[in-house]
C-alpha cells in the first residue's frame, strides 16, 4: 500500500507550527512525513526558514511517523556532518528516518561565499559525497581528497540498520544518473508523461527501491480562495532550471515572479476546491507506480487541510 505523508516546508511555516501540523497529521491519518532543508526561503513572502535538523529530532520524538529530509551535502554541509546528523537520528529513531540528496540551489549555498559550481561540478561533488556518507555510516575511517576533502572521519555513534540515501531528481537525465547510486527516487508533480519517462530512466540505470513524490497542492473551500493562497505563496517557486537553481536571493525571486499569473501558478500546483479532484489526482500518481506520496499544502495554515485531507481523501485512496 503506497505511503502518504506529510510535506512540512521550513521556508513557509515557524517550526512550531509545523511540529504541531505534523503531530496533527498523524491523528488524522498521515503515515509518514518529510520536510525540506532551506537556508533561505523562496520568498519574502515565505518568511521563514528553520534549521530543520533541529526541528527533526522533535519531529520524531512527538510522532511515532518515519521522516525524510532532502539534503545538498558539498557546499553548506560538510558530508561528515551529514553522516553524522543522519546516524544520529537513525540510532535514537530505528528505521524512521531516510534522507534525500541532491545537488542543491544557489539561494541555499552561496552563503559560503565559495561561489556557485556549475552543474556538472554539483553532480560529481554530490556523487563524492554519497560515498564519503555511506563510508562513514558504514563505520570506516574516511579521508578523501576531491571536490570535498575530509581527514581521518569516523562516527562513533552510529545506527544499526542501514540508512536509506534517497536521490533527488526532476528531470529525466537525472533521474538515470541517480539510479546508478540511490536506494530510492524522489521528485515532484510533474505532468505524467514526464514523470514516467524519470521512472523508466531510473529503472533502466538499476535504480533500486522505493519511489517517492512530492505533490503541491492547494486546498480551500472555494476555488477562489485555492488559487489565491497558491498564487500568494507559491508563485516564486514556478520557474524550471536553471533559474531556481541559480538565483540567490529570496528579492530575487520575487523579482522575477512579479508578473506571474495565478492561471501559471495553477500548471504548477493542484489547485482544487474539491477534494474528489484531489483524490483523482493522486491516484493518477498511484497508477505510475510510486511507493509514496508526500502532500505539500502551499498554504502557510495547514489544519484544515490536513483535517480535509484525512477525512475526505486519504480513505479513497487506500480502498483503491
Amino acid at each position: 500500500m503506497t505511503v502518504f505523508g506529510l510535506h512540512n516546508s521550513h521556508e513557509q511555516i515557524h517550526p512550531s507550527a509545523l511540529l504541531a501540523a505534523v503531530r496533527r497529521a498523524e491523528a488524522a491519518g498521515f503515515t509518514a512525513a518529510m520536510c525540506s532543508d532551506h537556508f533561505s526561503p523562496w520568498s519574502e513572502r515565505q518568511g521563514q526558514s528553520a534549521f530543520a535538523w533541529s526541528w527533526l529530532g522533535a519531529a520524531l520524538q512527538a510522532t511515532q511517523l518515519p521522516f525524510g529530509i532532502v539534503n545538498a551535502p558539498g557546499q553548506r554541509y560538510h558530508p561528515a556532518i551529514i553522516a553524522q546528523a543522519i546516524g544520529t537520528l537513525a540510532a535514537m529513531y530505528p528505521g524512521r528516518f531516510w534522507a534525500a540528496l541532491g545537488t542543491g540551489e544557489a539561494s541555499n549555498e552561496h552563503i559560503t561565499g565559495g561561489g556557485w559550481p556549475r552543474k556538472d561540478v554539483r553532480n560529481a561533488r554530490l556523487r563524492e559525497c554519497v560515498d564519503v556518507i555511506r563510508a562513514l555510516l558504514a563505520g570506516e575511517e574516511v579521508s578523501h581528497d576531491g571536490l570535498v576533502t575530509v581527514d581521518r572521519a569516523r562516527l562513533w555513534t552510529r545506527p544499526d540498520e542501514p540508512v536509506k540515501l534517497i536521490g533527488a531528481a526532476v528531470s529525466v537525465e537525472t533521474a538515470g544518473w541517480v539510479g546508478q547510486w540511490a536506494d530510492g527516487l524522489i521528485t515532484v508533480n510533474q505532468p505524467v508523461e514526464h514523470l514516467r519517462r524519470m521512472i523508466d530512466a531510473y529503472r533502466e540505470a538499476g535504480g533500486r527501491g522505493d519511489l517517492c513524490l512530492q505533490v503541491h497542492v492547494s486546498w480551500a473551500p472555494t476555488q477562489e480562495e485555492a488559487l489565491a493562497v497558491a498564487h500568494e505563496q507559491w508563485r516564486s517557486n514556478i520557474f524550471a532550471p536553471p533559474v531556481c537553481w541559480d538565483l540567490e536571493l529570496a528579492e530575487h525571486f520575487d523579482v522575477v515572479s512579479r508578473d506571474v499569473t495565478p492561471e501559471q501558478v495553477a500548471k504548477t500546483v493542484h489547485v482544487s476546491a474539491d477534494l474528489g479532484r484531489h483524490a483523482e489526482i493522486l491516484h493518477g500518481y498511484l497508477e505510475l507506480g510510486f511507493d509514496q506520496i508526500y502532500l505539500h499544502h502551499v498554504g502557510q495554515h495547514q489544519d484544515e487541510f490536513i483535517d480535509a485531507f484525512g477525512a475526505k481523501v486519504l480513505p479513497q485512496l487506500h480502498h483503491q
